[in-house]
Order: C-alpha cells, then sequence, then structure tokens
C-alpha cells in the first residue's frame, strides 16, 4: 500500500481529475451533478494526500514525462502552494455542492448546462497556476483561468452580467499583455522560464527589474488591487452565486499567490523598498476606499464585492512588512494566514448573500429586515463570516492581523498598524448594518422563495472552518514555513 501511494504523482492528478470531469460533464449532460460531485470529493481527496507528502517529506518537484527543465515542464510543491492548493479544494468543494442546489439559476437559465464545465475547468487551471514551476506556464493558465472566469460571470445572460464580463475580458487581457511582456524580456535575457534558474541568474539590474515591473502591473490588474480594481465590484456582484464565492475566494488570489513568487524567491535582489512600500500604499487605500464604498451601497452581494477589494489590501502589507528580517516571518505567516481566512470567510459570506438573494430574488439591505426567521442557517453563517473578516477572536482573520500588526509594530512603522485597526473598525461597520437588518425583530411581508439545504449548510460549513482556522494553527503554520523564503519564526511570538 505504502508503495502504491508512493507511485502516485498526486500534482499530476490535481490537474487530470478536475479537467476530465470538465469533459465528462460537458459530454454527459444527464449526470452533471453527480460527475461534478465525485469530482470534487476525489480532488479533495489527492489534495490531501498531497499535503500529507509535503508535510512529512518537504518540498516536492516533479518532471511532467520524466523531462525536466528548460526542455520539459516541472511542477513544484511547497508549503505555499499545498495551502493554496488546500484552500481551492475546500471552497471548491462546498462551492460545488452549493451548485447542485442552486436551483433557480438551473431552472431559469439557458447558459446553466456550462456551470460545470467550465467551473472544473477553472478548478484545474487554478491548480496549474499553484503547481507550475515556470514563468510561461504560469501565463498559459493565467489565461485559462481568465477565461473560464469571464465565461462564468456572463452565464446568466443578463446585460448587466454580460456587461461586467466584457469589461472583466478586457482588463484580464490587458494584464495578460503586461505580463507575456515580462515573460519574452526575461527569455530573451537568461534563455530560461523556469523559476528556479531564473532565480540563480537573475541579479539586480535594468533587465529584471523592469521585466518585474512589467509582470507586476499586469498581476495587480489582474487581482483588482486600487485603483485597478474597478472591474471587480460589478464582476463579482453580477455573477451566479457560486460564480461569485469562486471569484472572490480564490481567483482573486491566483495572481496575487504569483506576484509573491515572483517578489520573494525569483527577484528579491531586483525589488527595492521604495516598491514594496508603493504595493503598501495601494493596499492600505484599497482597505479605506472598498470599506467606505462597502459602507454606502445599498445591495448585500455589491456589499460583499467591495468588502473584496478591501480585503485584498491586506495582503499587499506584506511587502513593506517583509523589509525588515526581524518582523519579516511574521508578517509572511500573517498574510498566508490571512489568505485562508479571507477565502474561506468571503467564500461563505458569498454563499449566504447569493441564497438571501434567491430567497427574497432582490438583495436591497434595507429589504433585509427579520430574514434571520426564515433563513437561521444563512443569517447565521453571513455573521461568522463577518467575524472573521473584521479581525475577531478567535477567528483565522483575527490571528491573521494580529500577526500583521505585530510585524508593524515591531517594525515601528506604526502607519500600517493604525490602517489594520482601522480597516477592521470600518469592516465591522458594514458587517453589523447588515446584521442589524438580518436579526431585526419587526415581521417581514416579504415574500420567501424556498430554500434547498444544500444552499444553506455549504455558507455555514465554510464560515465555520474560517472560525475554527482559528483554533487549529499547527498544520497551517507548519505548511508555512516549509519553503518559506525567509528565516522563520512562529505566528504568534
Amino acid at each position: 500500500m505504502a508503495i502504491f501511494e508512493q507511485s502516485i504523482h498526486w500534482p499530476v492528478w490535481l490537474m487530470v481529475l478536475p479537467l476530465t470531469g470538465a469533459l465528462l460533464t460537458f459530454a454527459i449532460y444527464r449526470y452533471q451533478n453527480l460527475i461534478g460531485l465525485i469530482t470534487a470529493m476525489g480532488i479533495l481527496w489527492s489534495v490531501i494526500a498531497l499535503a500529507q507528502k509535503v508535510l512529512t517529506e518537504g518540498p516536492q518537484r516533479y518532471s511532467i514525462g520524466g523531462w525536466g527543465a528548460p526542455l520539459g515542464i516541472d511542477l513544484y510543491v511547497d508549503g505555499l502552494s499545498t495551502l493554496m492548493l488546500l484552500l481551492t479544494a475546500a471552497v471548491g468543494f462546498f462551492v460545488s455542492f452549493y451548485g447542485v442546489g442552486y436551483a433557480g439559476f438551473r431552472q431559469h437559465n439557458h447558459g446553466s448546462g456550462y456551470f460545470w464545465p467550465l467551473w472544473l475547468f477553472l478548478w484545474t487551471a487554478l491548480n496549474g497556476l499553484f503547481l507550475t514551476a515556470d514563468i510561461f506556464n504560469a501565463y498559459v493558465t493565467l489565461e485559462l483561468i481568465g477565461l473560464a472566469s469571464v465565461a462564468l460571470v456572463g452565464l446568466s445572460g443578463q446585460a448587466s452580467a454580460l456587461n461586467a464580463a466584457m469589461r472583466y475580458l478586457l482588463v484580464g487581457l490587458l494584464g495578460s499583455l503586461f505580463y507575456l511582456l515580462g515573460v519574452g524580456l526575461l527569455y530573451a535575457g537568461y534563455h530560461t522560464v523556469d523559476m528556479a534558474s531564473l532565480g540563480q541568474a537573475a541579479q539586480a539590474g535594468p533587465l529584471p527589474r523592469t521585466a518585474l515591473t512589467l509582470m507586476g502591473v499586469g498581476l495587480l490588474l489582474k487581482t483588482a488591487l486600487f485603483p485597478l480594481h474597478f472591474w471587480l465590484p460589478p464582476a463579482h456582484a453580477n455573477a451566479p452565486t457560486p460564480v461569485s464565492s469562486a471569484l472572490s475566494a480564490l481567483v482573486v488570489k491566483a495572481p496575487f499567490y504569483l506576484l509573491l513568487r515572483l517578489w520573494f524567491t525569483v527577484f528579491p535582489d531586483s525589488t527595492t523598498g521604495a516598491a514594496a512600500n508603493l504595493l503598501g500604499l495601494l493596499g492600505a487605500i484599497a482597505i479605506l476606499w472598498g470599506s467606505i464604498q462597502a459602507l454606502q451601497t445599498q445591495r448585500l452581494k455589491l456589499l460583499v464585492a467591495y468588502s473584496t477589494v478591501a480585503q485584498l489590501g491586506y495582503l499587499f502589507l506584506v511587502f513593506p512588512l517583509t523589509q525588515d528580517s526581524m518582523a519579516a516571518s511574521t508578517a509572511w505567516s500573517g498574510a498566508l494566514y490571512y489568505t485562508l481566512a479571507h477565502g474561506l470567510a468571503k467564500g461563505g459570506m458569498f454563499l449566504a448573500a447569493g441564497t438571501i438573494f434567491y430567497a427574497l430574488q432582490q438583495d436591497r439591505i434595507q429589504n433585509l429586515n427579520g430574514i434571520s426567521r426564515h433563513l437561521p442557517v444563512t443569517a447565521f453563517a453571513f455573521g461568522l463570516a463577518g467575524v472573521s473578516l473584521m479581525g475577531l477572536p478567535p477567528s483565522a482573520g483575527f490571528l491573521a492581523k494580529w500577526s500583521l500588526l505585530t510585524a508593524a509594530i515591531a517594525n515601528g512603522q506604526w502607519g500600517w498598524a493604525i490602517i489594520i485597526v482601522l480597516g477592521g473598525l470600518l469592516a465591522a461597520g458594514y458587517v453589523f448594518r447588515v446584521l442589524s437588518y438580518v436579526f431585526m425583530q419587526a415581521p417581514s411581508k416579504a415574500h420567501y422563495r424556498p430554500v434547498p439545504w444544500l444552499m444553506e449548510w455549504p455558507a455555514l460549513l465554510l464560515a465555520l472552518m474560517a472560525i475554527c482556522l482559528g483554533f487549529i494553527t499547527q498544520t497551517p503554520l507548519t505548511l508555512i514555513e516549509i519553503g518559506a523564503p525567509m528565516s522563520y519564526q512562529y505566528l504568534l511570538p
């Protein structure tokens, strides 16, 4: 049995399984739900097996077909990529179950038959990006992620969704162009696209800095960092609910993951303190601007979308906070932990918001009064997800923000510390604004459409995972340490 498990190349299966599922759900429409759920469970099992292997044996490198770099394709798995694969599997698993129960979407939309093939194709591309070991295949997977995401956003066929999808497509193509220009420059200069080889060859100089700048701008467009976020709120708010959840929890994290790879492991000698501070400043503005927009908007799904703009800002504080080696590992741990916390919480919050929209057939916040009486599970899920987004103990969001705050204070960077605290207060403002209507005791005269249990429980379980991750810290912290680009200390000093 042990020999059998050793012979299984789990990274390869993580791309083969969802791709096979996508093809089967496209070809066999009648059994789409069954095939999709079996595929989701198979991917989750494979990711857990791969995580166990990384925990026991450390970083793994695979050469597809025995042909390694520079001629062949290499896959690389360390703690960072394993965390992203686990997050994708967890959110993807519950999004898949929610998709089965999303009855309204299936009954009233001619494009619903394409949900499973596109969603599993997107899952394939996400796994491919988190596994690839070269910058060109990263470009290919980024393109696949973008195309699948755009198709999913426009799946409802409504004018608002199609407009949002078209804007998303144009921004994604522009981002890809910038990224590809950087790849071309690097290949012309170093004759390789393998990340490890580039990391050894590239020294500080005009070529790697120009390439990193071009690739960075492309990735910032795709991850929607302020002021390049304009495409995100309409795309996330108008997409079908399972798609909104996947986009906010996973898709915007993919370019951020690649930026971390390039910044910390491929071009560490080409980065500057000024560039790190600029990224941190844009992240800080995103926290404030996105939160203020969330406080003002009248639609629930749009509020959650603006919250994503704000919460993404925390991730970019990792760049200035890792400039000082004394607290670099704490900031690194905090940022990665926040990636997990936000993915789980925002995935659950979008599912909860979508369920409310489905039940009421509209999502104006002022019309949510007393909805907790009719949808107690969904209301509780929204509240739990909000606890993590606000950064309240004992959630994973609290641990992550505490680590970032600790790093900022240890570095004497009080400005970032104030932004972290202020962002938490603003998040509390827009979350409690919704909860004040949801748990209002006044009876509601609204007509509620029956909601399948498969649309309520996935949101609650994702939100619970965001809370439980605040208690179960040993395994995530061990994974964060494996292959970390800086000397490591524990999350909480």
